[in-house]
Formats: structure tokens, C-alpha cells, sequence
């Protein structure tokens, strides 16, 4: 089995049921089917080899997740292209890649004029939604390369390694890692997606996709495909929206990051919706604050819960079950509130101190694991692959502990790496052009703790003459080429930034300031 194999056969079981909706169609397994079949027979004719990268551009919506999947369908590598960055930084992201194909939406055609040409190797520009002046609508593009053929690139075992994705790692001071997630490793995801997700409820599942499909949510949308199972795609993320869209459409799953959990949270907790079609309410990206589990457990009832994994080994290294979560704010291993759940079950995960030695259950160190869900490594870039799999396991660079029970906690992160909002922001690529800036003499970029986002950007500078800047000029300078995630969200002027003994950029004691009161270091 591929990945794709598992849509077709819901198409095949129920052709008639509907896969996607969002506010301008409604697609069902049939539709969606043909569809994606035409777009990758076009893709092939149009010169497009099995293992080539396609980006998918755009806001969500149903066409969007058409051409992913078509996309995956004629054996292109998915490459998931996040519209909040600049698109200065995704243009370096599609050449380092070697990006063959781009789908994407009308409302981004200006940032594709611009980086078109910084892409070596494009060869097909595809607008999602609507013919353009200088690029073909889908229907247009199918059209021109009407009669293409898709061939047979499967074998026995469902060619297990060949490469699904090339997904974009939180980045460093150039462009993004690419993970190479293979057949494999999402076959595994799915698997363990149905086990977890659904609970041994497969009948009337109506997923809600309002986190960016070119994040996880896309990969969400395959899992409940394999159970002929609709999504509701919604452009963007509005907890009244959510709370409506619930009542209306009788969703029973939606996936959300922290931040969007928080919000939907303080809505529903004021509204009168309907929300007894809900099973599960899973927030992943990034740790969640124990009280707003418990919080949510009272608003929601029993259907909050959370994973733990990442693009390197993606969705499910650990699952808090809606029941288990609910039975810790009931008072049983209350603790577990604080847990990003039980290992689970195809995956091993030990817990190794600096000298890669496997420590005692409850004592803290780095989360390492193996398994069918650990990537290969990442697009030719041979080094940095070792530097995390030293001693045979995959190196996460978070720092917890796992207790007798093979529950599995996160305390604190060993690469420098802020999560805001779901997404991964490196440090060092967010203090290289702050400290282009003239006037700044040293910068030191930290995550601190936040209630809405989990963690904000902040940056402490130390500048060459006092005054001769303000936070707002930082900020707004430096936007450009960061875009809004990746900005700092606040500026602090100080006279020097601490070091440690052999000179270096002290960010534990930076840390410490904004964290001490926390109990931990991740939000």
C-alpha cells in the first residue's frame, strides 16, 4: 500500500460520499478521484518524473488539497510551502529542493512572478483557482496535456521507500532542512492515525481542517481519507467560525495548535453551540499548558487530547487519549496532565544523558527513538542526517523524561528552537538580520512564555550607541525577510548579553528571566 492507495480504496468503497467541502464546492470521493487522476496523467505529460518535488502554495481549500493529493498521486514528492513566509524564504526553500511543479493560489500570484525565476529547474506553474494572464488554470493545464498517461509506479510492497514529502524543518540561518518522509513512514502515520484517532469509530467521521494544510492538517486529511471520512476545509482559523462550522456540519475530529485550542477555549466557553458531535479535539505543534487541558476536558467534555512527534518522525511517537486525559482531570495519575502521552505502540523511545548512556525511569534527558515513523534524514544534506542519528537513534533535541507507566514528558529543548504558534522558528535565522542592522552591535534571539502563542519571538539587543534605534524599527526592518512568524514580537534593549565561560551567547541565563516561574522551559 501507498499512501494514495488508501483514498482510492474509499473512493472505490463509497464513491458516492462526500471528501471535501469548503465555501465554493463540495467534492466526493468520485469527483475527487477523476480529478486527481487527470492532474497527475497532465503532470507526466507535461515532463514531470516519479520522485520530482511539487509545491502545493495557497491558503486552504479544496482545490488546494485536489492538487496534493494529485500531486502524490502521479508519484511527486509533496512539498509543503507555508504562505506565512517570506516569499523570499520559500523561493529558497523550492530551489533547494529542486522543485519541478508549483500549484498555487491567484491570491499569491505577485510572490510567484517575483521568485519565479530564482527557482532553477521550474518548469510548471499551475494556478489552483482561476486561469492568469501568464499561467494556466488546472482545467487549462489538463486540457494542454490532455491524454497523459499516468504509469504504474507502485510494486508488491507498495514501494515503501520512496519519498512522499520533502517537508520543510523550522529552518536555520538558510534555508529550511527538507525532511524526506518516505512512503513508509506515512503508511505507518496513517495506521496508527486510524488506531489513535479514531478509537475503533470509523462510521460518519467529519473532520474540520482549520490549521494550514501545507502543515500538518494535510496530513490529517489523508488519515481520515482512509475511512471515507469528509473534511471541511476553512481558509483560515476563526473560533466562532469553528464553533458554527461544529453544529452546522456535525464535525467529530479537528486538529488544532495550541494557540488556536487557547482561543477556540475562551469562545466556547461564552457561546451556546451544539458541540455533541465532537470525539476528539487533538492539539499537537507544541506542548499545551496543563490547566487549559483540564479547562477544555470541563468545556468540551471527554474529547480533548494530544500527540507528540515531528517532521523527523512525524504525528505519533506519543498519544494522550481523550480518556486517559479526561481520567487525570478526574483526579486518576493526575500528573498525566502534564504528559505528552503513552509511546506508542510500533515506536521505542529511550531517554540518553550527554554521553548517550540510557538513563532511569523519571530521571531527564534527551528523547531519542526508532521505528517505522523515523525518517530517512534530510535532503542532501548527509551531515546534519548523522548529527541526529548518532549511536543508531534519532535524536528529537527535546529534553524529558518517561515514567514507569511509559508515559512520555517535555520539560525543556536542547536545540535552540522557539514553537510559536505550532510553528518551528530557529533562533539563529531570526538574529542574522537583526544584526545586519548598523546599529545593532549584539542580539540574542529567545522564545518566552506566552498564553496565546505558547512561546513569542523576542529579541534582546545590545546596540552600538543607546538610542540611535527603537524595537518598532527592529521589527519592522527585519519583517521583510523574516515574514510574520518568524519576526520578534517584542524587543529588549540591554547593555550587554551574558556569556558563558569560553565567551558564547548565554541563552539558558537569557532563558531563565522570562521562565523560572514556569516549571518548565516549553510552553
Amino acid at each position: 500500500m501507498r499512501p494514495i492507495d488508501y483514498f482510492f480504496k474509499s473512493a472505490k468503497k463509497s464513491p458516492d460520499s462526500i471528501f471535501l467541502i469548503d465555501d465554493d464546492s463540495r467534492y466526493s470521493y468520485r469527483q475527487s478521484s477523476e480529478k486527481m487522476l487527470a492532474i497527475a496523467g497532465s503532470l507526466h505529460k507535461s515532463g514531470l518524473r516519479i520522485g520530482d518535488s511539487v509545491a502545493v502554495y495557497s491558503p486552504n481549500n479544496a482545490d488546494a488539497v485536489i492538487c496534493l493529493f494529485a500531486a502524490i498521486c502521479a508519484g511527486g514528492a509533496w512539498v509543503p510551502i507555508n504562505i506565512r513566509n517570506s516569499p523570499t524564504t520559500n523561493a529558497e526553500y523550492m530551489a533547494y529542493v529542486r522543485t519541478k511543479c508549483v500549484f498555487f493560489h491567484s491570491s499569491l500570484v505577485d510572490d510567484i512572478q517575483r521568485i519565479e525565476s530564482t527557482i532553477p529547474g521550474l518548469n510548471q506553474l499551475v494556478c489552483i483557482d482561476k486561469s492568469t494572464e501568464r499561467y494556466p488554470s488546472v482545467s487549462e493545464f489538463c486540457d494542454l496535456n490532455k491524454g497523459g498517461v499516468l504509469p504504474d509506479w507502485s510494486d508488491p510492497a507498495g514501494v515503501p521507500g520512496h519519498i512522499f514529502s520533502r517537508w520543510p524543518t523550522g529552518g536555520t540561518t538558510g534555508p529550511s532542512k527538507g525532511v524526506e518522509m518516505t512512503n513508509g513512514n506515512i503508511v505507518t502515520m496513517f495506521e496508527l492515525g486510524v488506531k489513535h484517532y479514531l478509537e475503533g469509530r470509523e462510521e460518519d467521521i467529519v473532520h474540520l481542517a482549520v490549521a494550514p494544510i501545507t502543515h500538518a492538517a494535510g496530513l490529517m486529511i489523508g488519515i481520515f481519507s482512509c475511512v471515507v471520512g469528509t473534511t471541511v476545509v476553512r481558509e483560515t482559523f476563526d473560533p466562532m467560525d469553528v464553533l458554527n462550522c461544529i453544529e452546522m456540519y456535525k464535525v467529530t475530529h479537528i486538529f488544532l495548535p495550541p494557540t488556536a485550542y487557547y482561543a477556540l477555549l475562551e469562545k466556547a466557553k461564552l457561546s451556546s453551540f451544539d458541540l455533541s458531535s465532537l470525539r476528539q479535539i487533538l492539539i499537537a505543534a507544541a506542548p499545551v499548558s496543563p490547566a487549559k487541558l483540564q479547562e477544555g476536558v470541563e468545556v468540551f467534555g471527554p474529547v480533548v487530547c494530544q500527540c507528540y512527534g515531528q517532521a523527523e518522525v512525524p504525528m505519533l511517537v506519543s498519544m494522550l487519549s481523550p480518556k486517559v486525559l479526561a481520567s487525570a482531570v478526574e483526579g486518576q495519575n493526575s500528573n498525566r496532565l502534564r504528559s505528552c502521552g503513552e509511546i506508542s505502540s510500533c515506536t521505542e523511545v529511550v531517554i540518553l544523558d550527554e554521553e548517550g548512556n540510557q538513563v532511569e525511569v523519571g530521571e531527564r534527558g534527551e528523547i531519542c527513538c526508532r521505528g517505522p515513523l523515523v525518517t530517512p534524514g534530510y535532503f542532501e544534506k548527509p551531515e546534519a542526517t548523522a548529527e541526529i542519528r548518532e549511536g543508531g537513534w534519532h535524536h528529537t533535541g527535546d529534553i524529558g523524561y518517561l515514567d514507569s507507566s511509559n508515559f512520555l514528558y517535555i520539560v525543556d529543548r536542547k536545540k535552540d528552537m522557539i514553537i510559536s504558534g505550532g510553528f518551528n522558528v530557529f533562533a539563529t535565522e531570526v538574529e542574522a538580520p537583526i544584526l545586519e542592522l548598523n546599529e545593532v552591535l549584539e542580539c540574542a534571539v529567545v522564545g518566552v512564555p506566552d498564553e496565546k502563542w505558547g512561546e513569542l519571538v523576542m529579541a534582546i539587543v545590545v546596540l552600538k550607541t543607546p538610542n540611535t534605534i527603537s524595537a518598532k524599527e527592529i521589527i519592522e526592518r527585519v519583517k521583510p525577510k523574516l515574514g510574520s512568524v518568524k519576526v520578534p514580537k517584542s524587543v529588549e534593549f540591554w547593555d550587554q548579553i551574558p556569556k558563558t565561560p569560553v565567551g558564547k551567547t548565554d541563552k539558558k541565563a537569557i532563558r531563565k528571566k522570562f521562565w523560572e516561574d514556569m516549571g518548565r522551559s516549553v510552553n
